[in-house]
């Protein structure tokens, strides 16, 4: 047989379809509420489980070893946002806030509370060259919203601790006594790990959102793992994830970043599949470095690119004129890494170039 055809015959053996473990589920049998259990979790794994589709289900239900468990939290919780469409990433609750009752959001003495969306209040929009304008008219927090676009920007966004000193001078210096609405709102799901949400699994009818304060969610592992939502405060038991993947920031060649995760971890990692890419562009938008190495290396004896873990390159990902078999054996030894920024393909670089790296914990 002709050698190229042998060695064609022998990747097409080779890149094999396999499922893709992105992470690992832990068992927690303690009883806790939703914001306790997400703090164990991120104290002693990752997070709160994120479930991105069926395998994640069935590995999460796997993990669960008391049948006689009815209800567990997961970290799918309702996401407080700005109603111009920015994530609420600086938070300034005031004592016993949010109380998970209410669904938007008010200022008081510089500090936030949530509040019936229906109640009447004041309101602050923005408006152009970055004013703050007072609307002395009481109106709901849909009606404020809706006035502030027409007539300005929007309802006011606080994006952080400078901000809200400002709005609260500007609350002090018109001499404005009641509360007054601001742009924050709760309205979709999103997972405590910041993770896309759009694999869903909920139970017939679910979410009902019962009683008007069901911002939490919890999984019946004897009922299909079906999810429902309800009330934070329940006392639980729960699921936490281990990330496979762990984006590291210090600066190393490729070799001693080989050798940095075999020693602390499992290995550079290896990617497989678009949702282990998925999850490597999750991880490497906190890098500082321009790329990150991946465990991709390039063999100049036979002139074709390999995964460290002994893998054939079967799933690509490379930019434009990356990749090749012709690659440059004189200068250096190339090895793979993936763009921090823009669409994070993968390029090719010279081993000796230093670089953030991703190990993974563990063998798939």
């Amino acid at each position: 047989m002709d050698q190229t055809l042998y060695f064609i015959l022998l990747l097409t053996a080779l890149c094999s379809v396999s499922e893709c473990v992105q992470r690992q589920y832990h068992f927690i049998n303690v009883r806790k509420n939703w914001t306790e259990a997400q703090r164990h979790c991120r104290e002693n794994y990752t997070d709160l489980a994120t479930v991105d589709n069926m395998t994640d289900m069935n590995e999460l239900k796997k993990s669960v070893n008391d049948g006689g468990v009815q209800y567990i939290w997961i970290g799918l919780q309702k996401k407080w946002q700005w109603s111009s469409g920015e994530p609420a990433l600086y938070l300034n609750w005031g004592f016993a806030q949010p109380d998970g009752k209410d669904e938007c959001a008010m200022i008081r003495n510089g500090e936030w509370g949530d509040w019936s969306c229906s109640k009447s209040l004041t309101f602050i929009c923005n408006s152009s060259n970055n004013r703050l304008v007072f609307v002395n008219q009481m109106k709901n927090w849909r009606d404020a919203q809706s006035f502030c676009r027409q007539n300005h920007i929007d309802l006011v966004s606080v994006r952080n601790q400078n901000e809200n000193q400002q709005i609260q001078k500007f609350i002090n210096d018109s001499h404005i006594s009641n509360d007054v609405w601001i742009g924050l709102f709760r309205d979709s799901w999103q997972w405590s790990d910041q993770s896309n949400f759009s694999f869903t699994a909920w139970a017939p009818g679910e979410p009902n959102n019962a009683g008007g304060n069901e911002n939490c969610t919890v999984i019946e592992p004897k009922a299909l793992g079906h999810w429902l939502d309800i009330t934070c405060n329940f006392q639980l038991p729960f699921v936490c994830h281990e990330d496979k993947l762990i984006l590291i920031t210090e600066n190393l060649t490729w070799t001693e970043a080989m050798r940095y995760c075999r020693q602390n971890y499992t290995d550079l990692v290896s990617v497989h599949s678009v949702e282990m890419q998925n999850e490597v562009m999750n991880v490497v938008k906190r890098a500082s470095t321009e790329a990150v190495w991946l465990g991709l290396r390039h063999s100049c004896t036979v002139g074709f690119w390999f995964w460290v873990s002994g893998e054939t390159v079967c799933y690509q990902n490379w930019a434009p004129g990356n990749g090749t078999g012709d690659e440059d054996c004189v200068s250096a030894v190339r090895s793979g890494a993936v763009q921090s920024g823009g669409d994070q393909r993968w390029i090719s670089r010279p081993e000796h170039d230093k670089l953030n790296f991703i190990c993974s914990r563990y063998e798939e």
